[in-house]
């Protein structure tokens, strides 16, 4: 019995990491608490996501320990013991906001959680795979240092700049300002590749843009094009924060990002830290997604716009994926900005 234990198993990547590993012939240990509706609120619950999950894959084993629980987590470990072959860690407290009204709740599920799972891991399954699920925000607000310009429609970094391409791993992480969520990801990150440089583990950090996909139980503070489209499928109102709507992420559909899980699960190296984006692909400012989701839906959307950016917000954001490519060059996209928001267009539709 080879098994994959996946953290936030109900959630956007957990739930397609699942999914996708069951395919492969693994059996699939999730662990979920559904905090999610706790930071949230119940429209962003996680349970119809493991409920479905609990349907429709075989060989699936729910266990809703919190990851803050280093007995519970370790004695789930022991239990399993060298049967875990990969361990893909998505659960997390995601957002800025959050963060700053509850710092210890924030960093205890971030930092301290994964601290718990990857002593669970070299304790009880050393030979396990171990993937985390990092962040660009581990780059605080560095990438705004950038030298931008601004164009009709969206903040554009100079065409002779070495990261016009996108921003890649040399990028520091030191020195800027982070916002709470992004120093305990910082913590996370850090202690994922030690795990591996230190003791040989084989670890990796996928540090993403825009997460997202048809699954995503988008909300305000959290899940940016799936909580647009829901907006102006729905005709609730939306609004922009700062940098006069022009500020630009790169998005990744949840099944290209998984797998890029997949290539690294199946040869693993040794504590490795990858960018993991839409990359120049799939990337757009506020004000062209909004543009976008109007057309695919047929519908405005009514927004407003607040002058206060969010704390550590990035004006533009570009992964460079070309580390991953090369390690991993049979790799590639499935899913553009435009196919990925018809897909969660049709998602809202029938929800």
């Amino acid at each position: 019995m080879s098994i994959a234990l996946v953290t936030g198993s109900a959630g956007l990547i957990g739930s397609e990491t699942c999914q996708h590993y069951h395919a492969e012939g693994f059996d699939i240990v999730g662990v979920d608490n559904d905090m999610r509706a706790r930071f949230f609120g119940i429209e962003a619950s996680t349970a119809i996501s493991r409920t479905k999950l609990e349907k429709n894959l075989k060989n699936y084993r729910h266990e809703a320990v919190d990851i803050r629980d280093n007995d519970a987590v370790d004695q789930l470990f022991k239990k399993l013991g060298a049967s875990i072959k990969v361990v893909i860690h998505t659960a997390a407290q995601p957002s800025h906001d959050w963060a700053a009204r509850e710092p210890h709740t924030d960093f205890s599920v971030n930092a301290v959680g994964t601290l718990n799972l990857l002593e669970a891991t070299r304790r009880h399954c050393s030979e396990a795979v171990f993937i985390f699920t990092s962040t660009n925000k581990v780059y605080g607000d560095t990438p705004n240092r950038l030298p931008l310009r601004e164009l009709a429609l969206r903040w554009e970094i100079d065409p002779t700049h070495p990261y016009h391409e996108g921003i890649d791993e040399t990028m520091s992480i030191d020195q800027t300002k982070h916002s709470l969520f992004g120093a305990s990801k910082v913590a996370a990150d850090v202690l994922v590749q030690e795990y591996g440089r230190y003791f040989g583990m084989k670890t990796a950090i996928f540090r993403g843009g825009c997460l997202t996909g048809p699954a995503h139980a988008g909300t305000e503070l959290h899940g940016f094009l799936a909580y647009l489209m829901k907006c102006t499928a729905t005709g609730r109102p939306y609004r922009v924060f700062g940098y006069q709507g022009k500020q630009v992420r790169d998005n990744i559909h949840s099944h290209d990002l998984v797998e890029a899980f997949w290539h690294f699960t199946l040869k693993p190296r040794v504590g490795e830290v990858y960018n993991m984006g839409g990359s120049r692909h799939s990337n757009c400012s506020m004000l062209e997604a909004i543009q976008l989701c109007e057309e695919i839906s047929g519908q405005k959307l009514s927004w407003t716009y607040v002058e206060d950016n969010r704390i550590g917000d990035h004006i533009w954001y570009v992964s460079d994926v070309r580390k991953f490519q090369s390690h991993y060059p049979s790799w590639g996209y499935h899913y553009d900005l435009k196919a990925i928001l018809q897909q969660i267009y049709q998602a809202v539709r029938v929800s």
